[in-house]
């Protein structure tokens, strides 16, 4: 199943869906060398997103987090690829830089019709702007 969204940065990638249904504010929460959740007041604590198809609302807090999502990519512990309900400049920034697939504004909402379970294969088409599930 194809599901439409818009480009945010380009790439294609696929993996398992890790979903959180809190705002992630990478500066602080995201350890950039192990990739792994820090902050004990997501739901996704201890998760690590290395790989994963990482599904949230949105960032927030720093604009650092640009940086650290940078980071997570030279260290190789980025998530292949990012679902955004509503994506901001601090995630855009840092998935652009680190050449990390994003599409957001999908024509239905992820986290909301539970459309797409944790751990569920999900391929990213940042270039052409959907999602689809396998």
């Amino acid at each position: 199943m194809k599901i439409k969204g818009r480009s945010i940065s380009k790439g294609i990638a696929s993996g398992k869906a890790l979903i959180s249904k809190q705002k992630i504010s990478f500066l602080g929460a995201v350890d950039p060398v192990t990739g792994i959740i820090m902050d004990k007041s997501l739901d996704i604590y201890g998760e690590e997103i290395t790989n994963r198809i990482l599904i949230f609302p949105g960032g927030k807090g720093s604009t650092v987090g640009s940086y650290v999502i940078y980071q997570l990519k030279k260290h190789g512990k980025s998530p292949c690829a990012m679902i955004v309900q509503r994506v901001d400049t601090i995630v855009a920034v840092g998935a652009i830089i680190a050449e990390i697939p994003v599409v957001d504004s999908l024509e239905t909402d992820p986290l909301e019709d539970e459309r797409i379970r944790d751990g569920e294969e999900v391929l990213v088409n940042g270039t052409r702007g959907y999602i689809e599930l396998q």
